[in-house]
């Protein structure tokens, strides 16, 4: 699909450019692009080689399993299906806590290993679960302590303050977030309310009729 969007911008700016008589702006502009593209790499990665770094003397030192027990708590609110001690939270501690340190590029494989590990509580294959749905929201908007990756953007074109963005960036990643889970909570809401209704209770009196639906539910849960 991306590359489908990408393939058709090119060959709109491409038939434009033919038709305006200005192949010459357009081959400009493409080489420019490759050229940008190549130093803006170049200049992130050092910066990113530095976080990363910082994150594995983090990881040795044990303070992510800090920031993992201090964020336990939240996970298991904003997850409340995903049972404890599953894999799947592990992963979602880690990709929760590079996406605060602002290291997306660390964070998404995190993520990745984290949906994969949510598709096996998953009983339908072919559809997202609440808890899938969360961390996509969740990783999208994520709040953003320091965002090292725009930093080093800045600093790689000659800002004069490449860190002045962090309070706004601080600001807007939390109201995001805010929005994020209140969104999540009110899906999640709604889905429940149209689930259809269980089956009816059984008599009081007949024990035998009541412990199908109680097994049925022990189950499910």
């Amino acid at each position: 699909m991306i590359n489908g969007i990408w393939l058709g911008m090119i060959l709109i700016g491409f038939v434009f450019a033919a038709v305006n008589g200005r192949m010459d702006a357009f081959t400009a502009a493409v080489f420019d692009g490759a050229k940008s593209g190549v130093t803006v790499s170049f200049g992130l990665i050092s910066v990113l080689v530095f976080w990363m770094g910082l994150m594995r003397v983090a990881e040795d030192a044990g303070l992510l399993k800090k920031i993992a027990k201090v964020l336990g708590p939240v996970v298991s609110f904003l997850f409340p299906d995903v049972p404890k001690g599953h894999p799947a939270i592990g992963y979602i501690l880690s990709n929760m806590s590079a996406n605060l340190l602002g290291l997306g590029n660390a964070a998404t494989p995190m993520g990745i290993k984290a949906m994969q590990e949510l598709q096996t509580l998953n009983p339908d294959k072919e559809t997202a679960t609440p808890a899938m749905c969360t961390l996509l929201a969740l990783n999208t908007a994520s709040i953003t302590l320091i965002p090292a990756t725009l930093i080093a953007i800045r600093l790689n074109y000659g800002s004069s303050d490449p860190a002045g963005i962090v309070g706004t960036t601080l600001a807007a990643t939390a109201v995001a977030t805010l929005a994020a889970i209140a969104a999540d909570r009110l899906c999640r809401r709604l889905v429940m309310l149209r689930r259809p209704p269980g089956p009816p209770a059984a008599r009081s009196g007949d024990p035998a009729r009541g412990a199908a639906p109680f097994q049925q539910s022990s189950l499910k849960g």
